[in-house]
């Protein structure tokens, strides 16, 4: 899964991204308004954590801004603690959530993964495929209640997949949503990590659509 940080205080923006990128996700920084607003238009991202106090571009225009061009991701806004009316320009901006500063990493992510569930339909925190449980929360994976190990990239792989169970997702969609966008990015290489996941998990956990791409079945 793939979020984006847009905030301008460089200890906070490190702070998270590194907690972010600990927790399994692939993330892009951006410092200002204008980068932000590029990347959110160009790019296509499961969640962004948005500091409203920016230069350039303040975080409620670019809300607003974001939701009329139809760009759907759950967003959550970082706000002064005691700012009720940010709070609410937030919410009737078109914001999922809000954190108010100063704020513990371990509710941002908590919020980020109640909201990436709840975008993708996903009920419960962990996701289950047959025999496979994925837990987003300590970012790992188990078959038969085993651990395995999966690398970081392999690991993104099966979180998109099973983030969106039942739905045929194309090499292109994957390649879009487990690299940074700084990163070399190469669509072949999710044939590699698929391969991977099946050798580790089972040949039967991911179908391959031909032409189309990727699919993940099971109960949840």
């Amino acid at each position: 899964m793939r979020v984006l940080v847009v905030e301008d205080e460089p200890r906070i923006a490190r702070q998270l991204t590194g907690a972010l990128g600990d927790a399994g996700y692939a993330v892009d920084a951006a410092a200002d308004g204008d980068r932000a607003d590029f990347l959110a238009q160009t790019e296509r991202y499961d969640a962004v954590v948005l500091d409203l106090g920016l230069p350039k571009v303040d975080g409620l225009t670019l809300l607003r801004r974001w939701r009329d061009t139809g760009l759907a991701m759950p967003v959550i806004v970082l706000t002064a603690r005691g700012s009720w009316h940010e709070k609410v320009q937030g919410i009737d901006s078109g914001a999922d959530d809000y954190v108010s500063k100063p704020f513990r990493v371990e509710e941002v992510l908590a919020r980020l993964r109640a909201l990436i569930r709840r975008a993708t339909g996903q009920v419960t925190p962990e996701l289950r495929c047959g025999a496979v449980t994925l837990d987003p929360r300590a970012a790992k994976v188990t078959l038969d209640g085993a651990p395995v190990k999966l690398t970081s990239h392999e690991f993104r792989v099966l979180s998109y997949l099973m983030h969106h169970r039942g739905r045929v997702v194309s090499q292109s969609e994957l390649t879009e949503h487990i690299y940074a966008q700084n990163a070399d990015r190469d669509s072949n290489t999710v044939e590699v990590f698929v391969a991977r996941l099946r050798r580790k998990l089972g040949a039967s956990l991911i179908e391959t659509v031909r032409g189309l791409g990727y699919r993940m079945e099971g109960d949840q």
